[in-house]
């Protein structure tokens, strides 16, 4: 598998951001190294893009006439190999070179077929959402279910202007999209995925438990839809409020020390808090929305139910920093053979400086999806986020935004970043 052209650019004028863009795409497809007939394009602009949304597709559909398919979302960021443009003009966008018969675009106005009619089989999907529509945790279940592998990644529209998405379906497989031009808002897109094309990915989470004394994964023992009774037995608010060392007696203080806390959600028996005492894969970070002073119990968003575990946690940059690079690492891992050849070998051990694309790398390109909440300062400087990714996994093609919500297998997530790359088949 070749690597796939990408390219990014920030401009006040979106027409001047799309030649930059071109530009750089053209340069790479002319590369021995690079697909020159890729067919899918994964687009992503800021919000301050959002109003030229159509004309932005209709104009790099002109140019790049040899992409049939489209799909894509808006954010309040964007992110490329080593850099993320976030609350500022932006477009980022990779072209793949995937086997007509191992994908399908999907939209609301044209939904993913049933295989036994289609003959097509989803083994994964790529997809992106409007926060906004009803019921979304049901409905990327219900899409996971779709599924061979119940294997979801990508995330929720954040632009502040409101949702929109990209989808087209150019390859005759797909009907439904007659004038709607492409651009589209509410519910779910994105492309399904054959068993043909490889996929590895992670989720890393940006949060920590507290480090009140011994960190403790409690179980909820009683609740009443999103309002959490008792944990262990105990009333739920007299847990809190033990944890984070403050009394209702002196409310600003107990009110400021709730604001910075989060919960963790996991089902009974899933990967919870690690033996590293960080948070594991299945955990769902969630806000504390509110506290029933009569009942003693505190309100979160999002419903639990008993058995299921729950850990009081905060933002932590240094620990999302830890978790990222962990993450990096084992995909490396995973895609690094047992007997490597000398141009593996290399390009594998190269540093930062030397960390050219490099097909033997295994990875033709890569999405990252991460919170809103993550981007910007968070890592510490512009861009820190995806400068460890780079580091990491080498100066591979990158695309992906920074999203209201992060989806990985059948879950919603919150203040995490999910990776996937695209890779060589075995």
């Amino acid at each position: 598998m070749k690597l796939f052209p990408s390219g990014h650019a920030t401009h006040p004028q979106w027409r001047m951001a799309a030649g930059l863009v071109l530009a750089q795409l053209r340069a790479q497809m002319a590369l021995p190294d690079y697909a020159s007939s890729p067919t899918l394009g994964l687009l992503y602009i800021t919000d301050h893009y959002a109003s030229d949304a159509q004309d932005i597709l209709d104009h790099l559909s002109a140019e790049l006439p040899e992409v049939t398919d489209w799909s894509g979302t808006v954010g309040i960021g964007v992110s490329a190999n080593n850099a993320e443009y976030f609350d500022e003009p932006g477009m980022t966008l990779m072209l793949c070179a995937l086997p007509s018969d191992q994908y399908r675009v999907f939209s609301g106005v044209a939904p993913l077929g049933n295989s036994e009619m289609s003959g097509f089989e989803a083994h994964t999907a790529l997809v992106h959402a409007d926060p906004a529509t009803p019921d979304l945790a049901e409905l990327i279940g219900e899409m996971a279910g779709r599924t061979d592998t119940g294997y979801l990644f990508g995330g929720l529209s954040s632009g502040r202007g409101g949702a929109l998405q990209f989808a087209i379906g150019g390859n005759g497989n797909i009907r439904g999209h007659g004038a709607a031009g492409g651009v589209f808002s509410g519910g779910l897109s994105g492309v399904v995925f054959g068993e043909g094309v490889r996929l590895v990915s992670r989720v890393t989470q940006g949060c920590q438990p507290l480090r009140s004394g011994a960190v403790r994964e409690r179980e909820i023992t009683e609740a009443d839809g999103n309002l959490l009774l008792k944990l262990d037995g105990e009333p739920a608010l007299d847990v809190l409020l033990a944890d984070l060392q403050v009394s209702l007696e002196r409310p600003q203080e107990a009110i400021d020390a709730v604001r910075n806390t989060l919960v963790g959600l996991a089902d009974a028996g899933a990967d919870g808090i690690r033996r590293t005492g960080d948070l594991g894969a299945d955990v769902l970070v969630r806000h504390i929305i509110g506290l029933d002073p009569t009942r003693r119990g505190i309100a979160i968003a999002d419903t639990a139910e008993a058995g299921m575990r729950l850990t009081f946690c905060r933002r932590n940059a240094q620990a999302a920093r830890a978790d990222l690079m962990r993450i990096c690492a084992e995909i490396r891992e995973e895609l690094e053979p047992e007997e490597q050849t000398l141009a593996t070998a290399r390009a594998v051990a190269a540093g930062e400086a030397e960390a050219a694309p490099h097909p033997a790398r295994r990875i033709a390109g890569a999405v990252y999806v991460s919170c809103s909440g993550r981007g910007g300062p968070h890592f510490g400087a512009p861009g820190a986020e995806l400068q460890i990714v780079r580091h990491a996994l080498g100066d591979v093609p990158l695309v992906g935004f920074f999203a209201a919500g992060e989806i990985a297998r059948h879950h919603l997530y919150g203040y995490t970043g999910v990776l996937t790359v695209f890779t060589a088949n075995d």
